[in-house]
């Protein structure tokens, strides 16, 4: 990152992060290794004269490695869209994301995380456990491909966060996790009312519909309101019945 000091997220409000991830003059800062997409660390300065600079992701549209069973290009809207669900879930466990131009084309920009690369979920679950239970919710809902470990941060202020949702949506059965903790166990009450909301907000023509066919194909949103319908008739957390259930490696 360069001298300018970015802002943690705990001290700006959402509408303004999303503001200026949407609307800054991003500015790359390098590639950022061991990714299966490119991905770049950038700065994103506010239009204004607030000096204010974010930290973020970008991934760009023509980055992505093309997948067998994902439809090409389709990638960074679903990180998106990953952000647009788990904030009407009202859980708040992806960092604010966006999709716009920039430097090589069209993409996803993310707030970074400032956090402990170190950790992971396999040393993070103790103490998180109601965090854990409703990633596992979110990542059933979004039919998450590859909840890795590594895909979980924690923060300076000990907040869990949730990142890498490019392969997430698909209409066919693809979970694939390391959180499998709470299989067969009740579902928290306020968890199913979140979930029976988020519901109701996809019945009908809302703004968060109207982004989500944007960003994805209709079957793909008629089928995650059926995941959330069996997780709300049933009111527990299923077992996996899928061949592959883990991703590899976990971390």
């Amino acid at each position: 990152m360069s001298d300018h000091e970015s802002e943690q997220p705990q001290a700006l409000e959402l509408t303004t992060i999303l503001q200026v991830l949407r609307d800054g003059r991003m500015e790359l800062q390098g590639l950022l290794p061991w990714s299966s997409n490119y991905t770049f660390l950038v700065e994103v300065h506010a239009d204004d004269q607030s000096e204010l600079v974010l930290g973020a992701v970008y991934k760009p549209q023509r980055g992505e490695n093309p997948l067998w069973d994902f439809p090409q290009g389709t990638l960074y809207k679903r990180e998106a869209a990953a952000f647009l669900i788990s904030h009407a879930l009202g859980w708040h466990l992806v960092p604010p994301t966006v999709t716009r131009e920039g430097p090589h084309g069209v993409g996803s920009v993310q707030l970074l995380i400032h956090a402990d690369y170190e950790q992971h979920f396999f040393t993070l679950k103790e103490g998180h456990e109601r965090e854990f239970q409703r990633m596992a919710l979110f990542d059933i809902v979004i039919n998450n491909a590859d909840r890795k470990g590594g895909h979980v941060l924690v923060d300076d202020d000990q907040r869990i966060w949730a990142i890498d949702h490019g392969i997430c949506f698909h209409d066919e059965y693809k979970l694939r996790t390391v959180i499998w903790d709470w299989v067969g166990q009740a579902i928290d009450e306020a968890d199913l009312a979140d979930l029976k909301q988020l519901d109701q907000d996809l019945a009908s023509e809302t703004s968060l519909t109207n982004a989500l066919n944007n960003m994805l194909y209709p079957r793909e949103i008629k089928a995650m309101r059926q995941r959330i319908n069996r997780l709300i008739s049933s009111a527990k957390f299923p077992a996996s019945y899928g061949q592959r259930s883990i991703p590899w490696p976990p971390v």
